[in-house]
């Protein structure tokens, strides 16, 4: 097994992602996007290839070396409703439609993974997942679909890689416990009572009303979550009225709240509700709430993040593998985490002064052709050190 870094697929790798890129699709609609994965699986020798869903794709990999194991390895295959403005030569050929999340670049290194690894089945002892996953940009998310159709039942240990710009190309950052925040929020309408601006006893005004309810809702965090929690609640958005002189009937709130932990989780959702509830009767206000609860905390186990890092360290070297501070973004792979250990891994695509200053989901997010090989190089040492036949 010493040499099959000679078997990685490099230009390969990039050519799979360069398609991808160039050919993105929303979540749920990756029909090309999958297909063209399972095409490509098809061509490697000694892979199962399912559709647990209708746009992804798990290949499964049953070593020749004995029993062990199960290991999944997972890609996320969806792309953005983003326009795309980065300056690279094989942009997006789907106006409105962009790889903005590096989801092309993980579908490339795992494929790159599966190549590699198929060649290598009577070295391994177990078995082998590569999921493909769908629509992970899009709440409820494609891992939870999978979860449900079964893709989880007989795997041990998942454990997934997610690229990040401003980082060294090849760089492996390793988050130990709580990796990503849970992602929730709301959309309010408030329905209140219009009048001319010079009447305002006629009316309910919804801008006082939601101006109120704005300002308590700053105090949830600071007055009922313990300073060893965390907790942010951030209104991004408030619109009411046309015209200087006319109070409104409505007004339309919407907000962004991150949390680490189930418990403070549904303590936010609980004391949120609350507030709007008791606000907008104290004013004779009605509301229409709609409360949306996105993914929960991704929870990378201790012992499989040592591991994950260990594997890291021999194909890359201790000095491009650094334990990572948590994210404060959020992950639907945190859907496969909740029901078997696992560990999410960063990969550094390149730094700023090098093109790669954009953060994900930006219009010019980048990262460097380079970096890709680093993240299979990882894949595939996880599964040998796990599944590897021992001499």
């Amino acid at each position: 097994m010493s040499n099959w870094f000679e078997k990685i697929p490099t230009e390969n790798i990039i050519e799979w992602r360069r398609h991808l890129h160039q050919n993105p699709e929303l979540s749920f609609k990756e029909f090309k996007t999958s297909q063209f994965i399972y095409d490509t699986l098809s061509s490697f020798p000694n892979l199962e290839i399912t559709r647990p869903t209708e746009t992804s794709v798990v290949a499964k990999l049953v070593g020749g070396a004995g029993d062990g194991k199960t290991i999944a390895l997972r890609a996320d295959i969806d792309a953005l409703p983003i326009t795309e403005e980065a300056d690279i030569d094989f942009r997006s050929n789907h106006d409105g439609v962009m790889h903005a999340c590096g989801h092309d670049t993980h579908t490339a290194m795992l494929l790159g993974a599966a190549y590699v690894l198929a060649e290598m089945k009577d070295d391994l002892a177990g078995t082998v997942k590569f999921i493909f996953q769908h629509a992970e940009e899009q709440v409820p998310g494609g891992a939870q679909q999978l979860v449900h159709a079964g893709v989880l039942d007989g795997v041990d240990e998942i454990y997934g890689i997610h690229i990040m710009p401003n980082l060294t190309v090849g760089s492996i950052g390793v988050v130990s416990g709580v990796a990503t925040t849970a992602a929730d929020g709301f959309f309010l309408k408030i329905q209140g009572k219009g009048s001319h601006a010079s009447t305002p006893e006629l009316s309910v005004d919804p801008i006082v009303v939601g101006a109120e309810i704005v300002m308590a809702l700053q105090t949830i965090v600071s007055r009922n979550v313990k300073p060893s929690d965390m907790a942010v609640l951030s209104i991004g958005e408030f619109h009411s009225g046309q015209a200087p002189n006319i109070i409104a009937d409505t007004a339309r709130l919407s907000c962004s709240i991150r949390t680490t932990s189930e418990e403070v989780r549904n303590l936010m959702e609980n004391r949120v509700k609350s507030v709007i509830e008791h606000i907008t009767a104290a004013h004779g206000a009605t509301y229409d709430l709609d409360y949306v609860r996105g993914y929960s905390p991704l929870y990378n186990d201790p012992d499989l993040a040592q591991k994950a890092k260990a594997s890291a360290e021999k194909v890359l070297g201790k000095e491009l593998v650094y334990d990572a501070p948590m994210l404060m973004a959020s992950e639907d792979f945190s859907a496969y985490t909740n029901v078997i250990p696992g560990c999410f891994l960063f990969l550094g695509g390149g730094k700023e002064e090098q093109g790669c200053g954009y953060m994900n989901h930006h219009p010019k997010f980048k990262i460097l052709d380079e970096s890709l090989a680093y993240g299979t190089k990882v894949e595939v040492q996880v599964i040998l050190d796990l599944l590897g036949k021992k001499s």
